[in-house]
């Protein structure tokens, strides 16, 4: 077994079955992250108590550093806290081994990272059909094309990530989110390289899906984006400073400017 990695326990396929059991739930307790830098032990999340509901659009929002990424990364079983619990969809990956955090990966939560993330010896359609087929979906051609269409990408499914723009790139992540089907969408600044108009409509995608049951949680440094949310979460240095409402209510997505 190698180093660091805990037994499965039950294995990979009882987190399968156990999946969903709680829907889109997702629970952290007391929980705290720590990183040795060098002689410094630095804190990147120190004692977050955070509850999400299902279908729930929520945005997380901070200044660089407050521990954003590390709280998506937790939630989305990339990482383990220090000390504390997470529990993601009926599961808890805070003491679960690597293949039982993949299993919950594959079949609960999606990512939208801010590096896009993309392979660039294939296509569009085939950097998102690898999304469905890595979440064991059927029909993922289909599902691939569907994505891509709903970001307005239906005529650059046979171009190269080399041949499409940064936004077009960004694009194309967040489609290979979406056809995987999973309940849970994690999105680090899906908006970052995009032009407003296209901003725009990647929030309606994205607000299409908590409307249709999805849990989507956004990290942004946008404060207009968080407008749209259903509740805005502030991080500053690892802690939950704010936990509400947007300031002055929900704003309607024609309503936002930046």
């Amino acid at each position: 077994m190698p180093e660091g990695e805990q037994a499965a326990g039950p294995g990979a396929a009882s987190v399968d079955a156990r999946v969903g059991h709680a829907g889109t739930r997702i629970d952290l307790d007391a929980v705290t992250k720590q990183y040795q830098v060098g002689a410094v032990e630095v804190t990147a999340l120190d004692g977050i108590n955070l509850h999400v509901d299902e279908a729930a659009f929520v945005a997380i929002v901070g200044p660089s550093g407050c521990g954003k990424t590390t709280l998506l990364n937790m939630i989305g079983a990339l990482d383990v806290p220090t000390s504390g619990t997470v529990r993601v969809a009926g599961v808890e990956s805070s003491g679960a081994s690597r293949r039982d955090r993949a299993a919950l990966r594959r079949h609960a939560v999606s990512f939208i990272f801010q590096t896009f993330n993309l392979f660039p010896g294939l296509t569009a359609l085939e950097n998102v059909r690898f999304g469905a087929d890595a979440a064991q979906r059927a029909d993922s051609s289909a599902l691939a094309e569907a994505a891509l269409a709903q970001v307005g990408l239906a005529e650059r499914l046979h171009h190269f990530p080399h041949q499409l723009s940064g936004g077009e790139q960004q694009r194309v992540a967040i489609a290979r989110a979406l056809a995987t089907g999973n309940p849970i969408l994690l999105a680090d600044e899906p908006t970052g390289e995009l032009d407003f108009r296209t901003g725009i409509q990647i929030l309606r995608v994205l607000e299409e899906q908590a409307r249709s049951g999805m849990t989507v949680l956004v990290v942004t440094h946008n404060r207009e984006i968080a407008r749209v949310a259903d509740r805005v979460i502030e991080l500053s240095s690892g802690r939950i400073v704010s936990d509400g409402a947007p300031v002055g209510g929900k704003a309607e997505i024609d309503d936002l400017q930046w």
